[in-house]
């Protein structure tokens, strides 16, 4: 084993949520009258928490009067309505149950709601992954170390024996500012080349390749 350790994200790399994302933020951008956004912008904006979503989804970002409530209303809507289409990408589950029969140490980490992360997690791996942490109060977002080293902490494990698994740029640096390495996806929300441009060392096309390099 070269790890002890197995630290993943969660959307794009785990679960393809990117259906019930964009149907929470288009539900919340016409309920507040705004316009629709593709599925493909809504694609590239998730990644560094709701905030930067839907500064990256209205027409004046942050700037847009009501930002606040209007995140809100998205962050309480999603929560209820994050288990419609999401599910895990082919493969993953088998992957987690190989890793967890080889007495791997799991966890997720991601830039969505603690709350939701939890919820998700509990809902599709609660069987192999104990360790869920999403962005909340006091724990800064990737690419920021903090939720990073707070995983690694709940598994008393140290950096040398622990990799991160994700699917984009703000993975790849989450990884480098906590210390340890990296293996990027390739079946998530950023294809190979925007992977490879921004710095990627390792990739997989599929879970089970993963095994190869841990």
């Amino acid at each position: 084993m070269k790890y002890t350790t197995v630290i993943f994200d969660l959307d794009g790399t785990l679960l393809n949520t990117l259906d019930d994302i964009s149907d929470s933020v288009n539900y919340t951008l016409g309920h507040f009258g705004f316009p629709l956004q593709s599925l493909d912008k809504v694609r590239l904006s998730v990644g560094n928490g709701s905030a930067v979503l839907f500064e990256r989804c209205l027409p004046s970002g942050r700037d847009t009067p009501g930002f606040d409530d209007i995140l809100r209303f998205y962050l309480d809507y999603y929560n209820d309505h994050s288990l419609i289409k999401t599910a895990p990408y082919g493969g993953v589950m088998e992957l987690l149950s190989t890793l967890a029969a080889k007495e791997y140490k799991l966890a997720v980490v991601s830039n969505k709601p603690d709350t939701t992360v939890k919820k998700l997690v509990q809902h599709f791996f609660g069987r192999v992954i104990s360790v869920a942490i999403g962005e909340r109060e006091g724990v800064r977002r990737k690419p920021q170390p903090d939720s990073v080293i707070k995983a690694m902490d709940e598994l008393y494990s140290f950096p040398y024996e622990c990799v991160y698994v994700g699917d984009s740029d703000t993975d790849i640096q989450t990884a480098a500012n906590a210390g340890i390495e990296c293996i990027s996806v390739m079946w998530g929300f950023r294809d190979r080349d925007f992977l490879l441009t921004h710095g990627a060392s390792q990739l997989v096309a599929k879970p089970n390749e993963m095994l190869k390099l841990v």
